[in-house]
């Protein structure tokens, strides 16, 4: 379980890129360091969202597909823990993170660590083509 307060401050300390399967040997989907750059993260009641604009590139072109086909449609993300509290159950052990230390990637997955993931393609209906400058799909990830 991950407490709502663990991600406080983290996003604008931590260098984050958002990568197909945790892989940078691909190649970067998006980027946000230190609060900046074509990542946007947000923290709400929920958990941790992500959204960007697919790159025009391979790699964009295989997550946009994979998308479309269903064959992705979980997430991961990658972390150092700074504090956590583990408490004693009738059927094991629950861990609660209480803060991380660093957040180093969000990724669509073709298969997700945590089950409570998504990720979704949404298409910009609102703008007119021409306002789109080619780019008309971003996606969006929830973290609970």
């Amino acid at each position: 379980m991950i407490e709502p307060e663990a991600l406080d401050g983290i996003l604008e300390q931590s260098d984050i890129l958002c990568l197909l399967n945790h892989s940078e040997d691909r190649g970067v989907l998006a980027r946000s360091k230190f609060g900046a750059g074509s990542l946007k993260l947000e923290v709400d009641s929920e958990g941790l969202k992500y959204r960007f604009e697919a790159p025009n590139t391979s790699l964009g072109d295989e997550l946009l597909e994979g998308l479309k086909r269903g064959d992705i449609t979980t997430s991961s993300f990658a972390f150092t823990i700074d504090s956590d509290v583990w408490e004693k159950r009738s059927n094991g052990y629950l861990r609660k993170i209480t803060k991380f230390k660093e957040l180093f990637d969000v990724s669509p997955v073709y298969k997700e660590a945590y089950p409570d993931t998504t990720v979704a393609l949404r298409k910009m209906t609102d703008l007119k083509a021409e306002d789109l400058s080619g780019y008309y799909e971003t996606l969006k990830m929830k973290i609970n």
